[in-house]
């Protein structure tokens, strides 16, 4: 049993704020979260004066075989498994460098999800827990065909996703639009399924218990997510051949259905309004505000492992993407709502990760500071644990482009 304290501990819920509090942990699990005294005796104690304390944070949309420097479809066949399966570790790595102690990997070929899941669950690997989607279900030739998810009609559909959940999906991944990182492949107005063939994989996602993120960024795609039933919408850019065009009554049907949306805001935001320019990032940020005050519920995720325009998206890069979100108008609280409680629950994890309470996982964060006050405080990284284990990869660094 070890008590961890603090000036200030944060439960991930707004408005749940203890000051000079305390948590209790015994093993990989949290016993107890309350004001100083109330954890009674422990026989370690690790006391961080002028720190908080707060839930370890969740990346919902990464891709750990990732790098901006080699293109996925030559890697195909010039990368071997046993490399990338190093990169995605050196990758994961990175991201619990951050802060992340969760990851939702929406993209892997051959399984390697699975094996690097599992290789940090063992204690083999360093990095946060991985929900892994495996091999993305697109069409032939589609956005991300190279993973290995190839299926052009519902039968077969239906197979590369009982396929994925056979070898330990904990999720499943649909290319519902096309893309702008696949040579040859629809671009992302072009929607790739329609409503029943979403509702498909979001069935066979059913049997076993999981959910499914949908890749969209054409309206019709956005909408199809949102009646096949499916629970996260990846990225929801309104695209069209023109570009980003807002729609509010679309808007409003993704709220009331309840059905989360991950933006993949990420920390290039800057970088890409200057190389390309500020009237399209401006109109994309804008519908990140837009969705926020239309009640559509939004969590952190920054697609990490693309390049996105030409810019590296760093791994651990990630507190970057929380201060976008803060340009669009979220306060503080809201942003560590959406980076812990309401990202766990998307994930499919809400159940043991996203918040301080008794019985879940110890996953948790010490910084310097208050991120409350200020956002960038998440930065000042003391502690990670990952289910009680300490991970702090502090003063860390190699020399792989596999960040950026």
């Amino acid at each position: 049993m070890r008590i961890i304290r603090a000036a200030k501990v944060l439960t991930g819920r707004p408005g749940e704020v203890i000051e000079n509090g305390e948590i209790l942990i015994d093993g990989p699990r949290i016993v107890s979260v309350g004001p100083r005294g109330s954890a009674g005796e422990a026989g370690e104690v690790l006391d961080l004066p002028g720190h908080t304390v707060l839930p370890g944070l969740v990346d919902a949309h990464v891709h750990l075989g990732f790098d901006p420097q080699v293109d996925p479809v030559t890697r195909r066949s010039a990368e071997s498994d046993a490399h990338l399966l190093l990169r995605m570790a050196e990758n994961a790595r990175k991201l619990v460098s951050a802060g992340v102690t969760t990851a939702r990997d929406l993209g892997a070929r051959g399984f390697l999800d699975l094996a690097l899941r599992d290789a940090v669950e063992e204690g083999l690997a360093v990095g946060p827990h991985i929900v892994a989607a495996t091999r993305p279900i697109t069409i032939t030739g589609g956005h991300c065909w190279y993973m290995g998810g190839e299926a052009d009609d519902e039968a077969a559909i239906r197979r590369v996703a009982r396929e994925n959940l056979r070898a330990g999906a904990d999720c499943l991944k649909v290319m519902a639009s096309g893309g702008q990182m696949t040579p040859g492949a629809p671009p992302s107005w072009v929607p790739q399924y329609g409503t029943e063939q979403l509702r498909a994989v979001v069935e066979e996602a059913a049997t076993r218990g999981k959910g499914v993120a949908a890749h969209a960024h054409a309206h019709a795609a956005i909408r199809s997510a949102v009646e096949a039933g499916v629970t996260t919408i990846e990225h929801c850019t309104f695209f069209t051949p023109s570009g980003h065009r807002y729609d509010p009554k679309l808007v409003e049907l993704v709220a009331a259905s309840g059905t989360y949306v991950c933006p993949t805001v990420h920390g290039v935001f800057d970088r890409l309004r200057r190389v390309h320019g500020e009237e399209t990032l401006d109109a994309w940020l804008s519908g990140v505000a837009r969705m926020r005050e239309a009640g559509v519920r939004q969590i952190a995720g920054t697609d990490a492992g693309f390049a996105v325009g030409e810019v590296a998206n760093p791994t651990d890069g990630y507190v970057g993407g929380l201060e976008v979100f803060a340009m669009a108008g979220y306060r503080n609280a809201e942003i560590i709502e959406l980076a812990t409680v309401l990202a766990a629950d998307a994930c499919g994890v809400g159940e043991v990760a996203g918040s301080l309470d008794p019985g879940k996982r110890a996953d948790l964060i010490a910084v310097a500071g208050d991120p409350l006050e200020r956002i960038a405080d998440l930065r000042n990284l003391s502690l990670v644990l990952v289910s009680g284990r300490s991970v702090t990869q502090a003063g860390v660094d190699t020399t792989t482009l596999s960040v950026g």
